[in-house]
């Protein structure tokens, strides 16, 4: 199988533009769409600073604390696997426009809620904004060739970073003006980045060519992949990337301010070592997903999860020692330099995991992207749903802080071992059918044949499985 380099656009497209010229149109979309993803970005994790002052002023819980932050991730969620089925069919560039200023109208009508049920309703509104990657997703991919899509894919999703944004910026505002002065901002602000998405954007005219023929895809075409397992495990595998990214951009602030006694800014602020490279280094996660297969990277990212919230989870702890001489006493417990630290790197790695999933969804799916992805994207966010509840929930029940890390430490366990098998029964599959590795991994046959590429299908079956060829083994 040989790559193309070639554009992706139709070949009457394709004959009127040199390779420049697409090369500038491919990165003005990318940046386009960028944009709109800060935007929505920046207005799905507003209760993160502005809950804060909700909870005070309403006398919340823990629990509905987790909920009024979790709640625009419900929406969200949910919206993703509609959006998504409609983004193969109808084309994502309007849609994404659609998506913006809806959410952009529903959080102006955040600071006129009078009461925490319509705060909810409101914030419900607001999480469409969480469906973009839903709609952006098969919109970008359209434009790259396969070989690029994991780094395209990685600068797409760097727009994450708009949640570091309102971390830096919220709280300002919230002091000067209300957290309703900063609903208020973050809509116009919303509408902004719609008016940038939209004027440098342009219809997909793959999509525009098959609508205009009346070739429009089946429905039951359309949902057909979401019967397969193998989506529903990249599900699990975003839950905890971007679910737990999302669940952690939201509850930090309030960690931060009950734990080490910070205030409101001074915790934003920090919790910005989180989510900044969660966010920005999810280009980093497509680079190397393009170079080294998403299936590694994914290896990466679960193992060093596992580290970090291993240490994370150890609550502060007094300890009794009855020495010869008396009592000892000492206390365990993580210092706020070492605990931004950790939280920085449980970032980096989060952000590498996002990046691999979605280098999974068009190489097994090439065909129905904007399915897949609404509906593994529609499962990260439910993460950001539920996780935050979660943590409320055991906070108010065990009363340990670091009982969220737990959390994320056990989810990301179950699903370094459910990737684990599920290679394995891949390969032996393979290795009984004697078949060419792309029937099944195909991530894993692009790294094989850059590496040998003039190798057979049986060398490259002895190479995955470590047995004697001949050759050096790949690096």
């Amino acid at each position: 199988m040989s790559h193309s380099t070639d554009p992706v656009v139709p070949d009457h497209e394709a004959d009127r533009m040199r390779e420049p010229e697409v090369e500038r149109l491919r990165a003005r979309i990318l940046a386009a769409t960028t944009v709109g993803y800060i935007g929505c970005f920046a207005v799905w994790t507003i209760f993160a600073i502005i809950g804060v002052e909700i909870q005070r002023q309403y006398g919340l819980s823990d629990t509905e604390f987790g909920l009024l932050v979790g709640t625009p991730f419900l929406s969200g969620s949910l919206m993703r696997v509609v959006l998504g089925i409609l983004a193969d069919r109808h084309g994502g560039r309007r849609l994404f426009l659609g998506v913006m200023v809806v959410a952009a109208i529903a959080t102006w009508l955040v600071a006129y809620a009078g009461s925490f049920p319509t705060i909810l309703l409101a914030a419900l509104g607001t999480g469409i904004a969480g469906s973009c990657a839903a709609v952006g997703l098969p919109y970008v991919t359209r434009w790259y060739p396969k070989e690029r899509h994991g780094t395209a894919l990685g600068i797409l999703g760097a727009g994450n970073v708009g949640s570091a944004l309102t971390k830096l910026a919220a709280p300002w505002v919230m002091l000067s003006y209300g957290w309703q002065g900063v609903a208020r901002a973050w809509a116009l602000l919303l509408l902004g980045a719609a008016a940038v998405f939209w004027l440098g954007s342009i219809e997909d005219p793959e999509q525009s060519a098959r609508k205009a023929a009346g070739n429009l895809q089946h429905w039951s075409d359309l949902v057909d992949p979401l019967r397969r397992l193998r989506v529903w495990r990249f599900g699990l595998y975003y839950f905890f990337a971007f679910g737990g990214y999302a669940a952690l951009t939201v509850w930090l602030p309030r960690y931060l301010i009950a734990v080490y006694g910070l205030d409101i800014r001074v915790a934003a602020g920090l919790a910005v070592a989180f989510s900044l490279p969660a966010g920005l280094l999810r280009v980093l996660g497509g680079v190397l997903s393009d170079r080294y297969g998403a299936r590694r990277v994914m290896y990466w990212s679960f193992i060093g999860s596992i580290i970090c919230t291993f240490f994370l989870s150890y609550p502060a702890t007094d300890y009794i020692v009855h020495g010869t001489q008396g009592e000892i006493r000492f206390t365990i417990a993580t210092a706020l330099p070492v605990f931004v630290a950790l939280l920085m790197t449980q970032g980096v790695f989060m952000a590498l995991g996002k990046a691999a999933v979605y280098k999974h969804v068009p190489a097994y799916f090439p065909e129905r992207v904007g399915v897949v992805g609404g509906a593994v994207g529609a499962i990260g966010a439910m993460g950001g749903f539920v996780l935050p509840l979660a943590f409320g929930v055991m906070n108010d029940i065990a009363g340990v802080w670091t009982s969220c890390f737990m959390l994320l430490f056990g989810i990301a366990s179950v699903s370094l071992l459910w990737m684990h098998f599920a290679i394995r029964c891949q390969e032996r599959r393979i290795a009984h059918e004697r078949t060419a590795p792309s029937q099944f991994l195909p991530e894993l046959e692009t790294s094989i044949r850059r590496a040998w590429p003039a190798a057979g299908v049986a060398d490259h079956l002895r190479l995955i499985w470590g047995k004697k060829t001949g050759r050096p083994r790949p690096r």
